[in-house]
This record gives C-alpha cells, structure tokens and sequence, in this order.
C-alpha cells in the first residue's frame, strides 16, 4: 500500500425520541487521518441535530454534511488530506437511509441479490461539474482518473487545496427494510477494486455471522490482490 491505513468504522445503537437507530459508517482518508477523526466523532452528531432531521432527512443530510465540511476546514488548519464516507441510518430497522460522498460503497442484498446504495463519485463520470468549477480531469497511463490529476474522486471531506474544484454534498439513497432484506455492506474501495457488488454479496451470503462474512470479505479482497486499503462491515437485518 506505501502508506498508513487511514479507514476508520463506526457501529453504534442510539435511542432518540423513542426510535431505535443504527448508525454505521466508514471513513476511507486520504493523507487526512485528522479529518477522519474529525468524522467519526461529529458527523453523525451533526446529522441529527438538524431541525429537520425527522421531517425532512435529505435536505437536514445535506446541509450537516456542508456544515461538517466547513468545520473540517475551518477547525483542520492547513490540511490537505480528506476522506470519503459511505454512511447508513437504520430506523426502528425499517427505513435505511444511506449518504455518501467518494469511491466507498453500500450494497444491499435482497433475496441473494445485490443491489447498490451509493454512488461512486468517479472523475470521469463527473468530468463536466469539475470543469464547471474550474478544475480539469486528467489520467496518467495505468493509473485512475484524477481530479487536478490528484484526486482519485470528485466529492469528499476535506481536501482544502482542492476545494474550489470538488464538493461534500452526498448523494443519499432512502431505502425501505422489508422481510426480504438480508444484509447490508459498506466497504472501502479497496474491496470493490476487486470484487463486484453481486460476488460480495455472494460471499457474505454463505455466513450467519456478520463478523465472520467481513473477515471473509477481506481475505477475498486481498487473495484478488487488491493493493488498497479494505475496510468493511456487514450488517444483518433479520
């Protein structure tokens, strides 16, 4: 990898006006374990302290997330590193709310089939907003699409230098958990590097226990050669 891991997991329960929630999220830094750190203590705080949270979770998702973003900036003096984020908000485990912002990733397996909850903020795809910004999108030979011919992502938190070029604001996926819901992942991009949505979901699909199915998932990841940082977590509904 030729550098220190920077991915940091959060799981935790909390009860808030008489709803059950489960708040899972992983960090993937870059250069930037300050701003990770930052993450895992405030963002989920952040998150439900909006107003308008209950009513109204997307709009109150994306005003923490900018808010977040301009206290990593602000309180992170002279930063240059960042991070993605892939979050999920379990409600009274039945409605999932899933945000994220860079090249992590959540995928949902229903019946043994995968499907995914995030979106992968490629350079590429996102060329034209990162133009629009006045930035440029370059890829070296055999290397990845680079924002600034730097950053491997169009969104994320942090990243001060490239700040006029990239933005936080998540996309945010609202789904409902039914019967046949089985299991969630959130991994880093080092897991999807080298498997896909439905070979993980294959994989975790042969174990009962979540801790078991995630370690596999990194074993697999790693005997594929991934050269990345893998974090996961797995998540099962029933």
């Amino acid at each position: 990898m030729g550098h220190k891991m920077e991915d940091y997991i959060v799981a935790e329960n909390r009860e808030i006006n008489g709803h059950e929630l489960g708040l899972y999220a992983i960090f993937d830094g870059h250069s930037g374990r300050k701003v990770v750190e930052y993450l895992q203590s405030n963002l989920f705080d952040n998150i439900l302290a909006e107003p308008t949270f209950w009513t109204n979770p997307e709009t109150a998702i994306k005003r923490a997330y900018r808010e977040t973003d301009y206290e990593i900036l602000d309180k992170i003096v002279g930063s240059r590193g960042g991070s993605a984020a892939v979050t999920g908000i379990l409600i009274d485990r039945q409605k999932l709310i899933v945000p994220n912002v860079g090249d992590s990733r959540a995928v949902l397996c229903t019946e043994g089939v995968a499907k995914r909850l995030s979106v992968d903020h490629d350079p590429e795809k996102e060329k034209k907003v990162v133009e629009s910004r006045g930035g440029f999108v370059t890829q070296m030979p055999g290397n990845v699409p680079r924002v600034d011919g730097r950053l491997a992502m169009t969104r994320s938190f942090g990243d001060e230098s490239l700040k006029d070029h990239i933005i936080s604001k998540p996309d945010i996926k609202i789904t409902t958990i039914d019967t046949n819901a089985e299991f969630m992942i959130l991994a880093s991009d080092g897991m999807w590097k080298v498997m896909s949505d439905q070979e993980v979901c294959d994989c975790v699909g042969q174990f009962n226990d979540a801790q078991e199915a995630s370690e596999e998932l990194i074993k697999e990841a790693l005997s594929r050669g991934s050269l990345d940082d893998i974090s996961c977590m797995v998540v099962m509904f029933h």
